[in-house]
């Protein structure tokens, strides 16, 4: 089976609002096309961060001009010819029902086995290159899998939660309607059996190549770790795999460059989710696409902190209150916005969050961001505060004199104690210690940047 006559119809993809309007039309489906979709963006991420030429240097692809932003510049688009995706996508397929012979597996209630899922995972894990960079940018989609190095079929390359979308993708190409991708907020993995009961790790996670594939999540769910969420992860449903993908998509050219066709399709993309009610279980999603409405706002849409806030509510709704993510993009707007007392509140619900988990080995990205907040943004954030002209003075034409007022406001010391209180009850009947001597420098600082009758 390949590509269906109306899926045919939407090519040449010629712009961003056409590979809008085929998302659009995959996303009206039941079961949209996984593997299609992260082809499509994998081929146009591809074009515009990683390979970005002229249109004469690459044989077969050609570019869609129009004028950019200003009269001397000019923006190309890569055009997805039917011929180009239609032929990755035969290869994926291939290559995946070639290797999986569904008639060693019964499925007699019509759900899938762990042996089954395993042998898939199999496939994808074995199809990968035996070494490189697993942290490098911009191989999360299935395009970067199925184009590895012709003359190397091992030689393609996939991040740890893209080998966990192939495998969700590959289990859809063989008729597996059951297997869905689970997702917590720094890890990704299967569900699946009747109601997605069950569960099997696909991927690694973190600098370690450990393999555990097959087993259940439930030992990191028991330990109470950040990284399985205890339970309150995303059970995903295809149209909010299809939000994943879109999500992943990574607009950076480099260190210091993105590519505004990427930013922009990927927040089109996002308020067509939007609209359809695909982000409503989905808080990092909201995050996302509020971080980009600040960029640039999009007229009659809600602002970014509507977004914010909705995503908060999205993981105190479905989640238990278990998410931290959600809390993190808050305090990082309301401090890039000077908002003192705001950011130093959504960061202290940051630690009342964080102090029911365990910190656990596998919890050092959330680590790595508490210790930056704690140690660099809120003693620099309250430093800028304290050089600030005292309250009644007169303030310059930027306004931030209100930056001053938050050191002579209990209610935002008082936020800080709980920041750092969540912070230690986090260690408590922890495994691995959080706190050591140097976290104390800056938590003496920037306690003592608040005026003595304040504390």
């Amino acid at each position: 089976m390949g590509l269906k006559p109306w899926q045919k119809a939407l090519f040449p993809l010629r712009s961003v609002s056409a590979v809008v309007r085929l998302f659009e039309a995959e996303l009206r489906q039941p079961e949209p096309d996984l593997v299609l979709l992260s082809l499509v963006l994998g081929f146009v991420e591809h074009f515009l961060a990683v390979n970005r030429v002229l249109p004469t240097n690459v044989p077969g692809v050609t570019f869609e001009s129009r004028p950019g932003p200003d009269p001397q510049t000019r923006l190309y688009f890569p055009v997805a010819e039917l011929s180009i995706v239609a032929a990755l996508y035969a290869r994926f397929t291939a290559q995946i029902r070639g290797a999986v012979d569904l008639s060693l597996y019964p499925r007699p209630d019509g759900c899938s086995s762990r042996e089954l899922v395993r042998k898939v995972s199999d496939v994808i894990w074995n199809s990968l290159s035996r070494s490189y960079f697993k942290d490098r940018a911009h191989i999360q989609s299935l395009f970067s899998f199925i184009t590895g190095p012709p003359c190397h079929p091992s030689g393609t390359k996939l991040d740890s939660s893209g080998v966990a979308f192939a495998v969700v993708g590959a289990c859809q190409v063989l008729g597996l309607p059951d297997v869905h991708l689970a997702l917590s907020e720094d890890h990704a993995w299967v569900a699946f059996g009747a109601g997605g009961a069950q569960t099997a790790e696909v991927t690694w996670h973190g600098k370690g190549n450990e393999d555990r594939r097959g087993q259940p999540v439930q030992a990191g769910v028991a330990e109470r770790s950040w990284l399985y969420l205890k339970g309150s992860y995303l059970r995903c449903t295809r149209h909010m795999e299809v939000a994943f993908m879109v999500c992943a998509i990574n607009p950076s050219i480099d260190g210091h460059t993105d590519s505004l066709e990427l930013l922009q399709l990927q927040q089109r993309l996002l308020w067509l989710l939007y609209d359809m009610g695909h982000l409503d279980r989905y808080p990092m999603a909201l995050g996302n696409l509020a971080d980009l409405e600040e960029l640039e706002p999009t007229p009659g849409r809600p602002d970014p902190l509507t977004l914010y806030h909705q995503g908060i509510q999205s993981a105190r709704t479905h989640y238990n209150n278990e998410h931290i993510y959600p809390y993190l993009y808050l305090a990082g707007y309301h401090c890039r916005n000077k908002n003192v007392k705001e950011a130093l509140q959504a960061w202290a619900d940051t630690a009342t969050v964080i102090q029911d988990y365990n910190y656990c080995r596998e919890d050092e990205e959330i680590y790595k961001e508490f210790f930056d907040v704690a140690n660099d943004v809120i003693p620099n954030l309250l430093k800028e505060a304290a050089a600030e002209p005292p309250p009644g003075a007169e303030v310059g034409p930027l306004g931030l004199g209100d930056l001053g007022w938050a050191l002579q406001d209990p209610e935002c010391f008082a936020h800080l104690l709980r920041f750092y209180d969540g912070i230690c009850r986090w260690e408590e009947g922890s495994p691995t210690p959080v706190l050591h001597v140097g976290w104390a420098t800056f938590l003496v600082q920037s306690l003592g940047r608040f005026d003595g009758q304040v504390r």
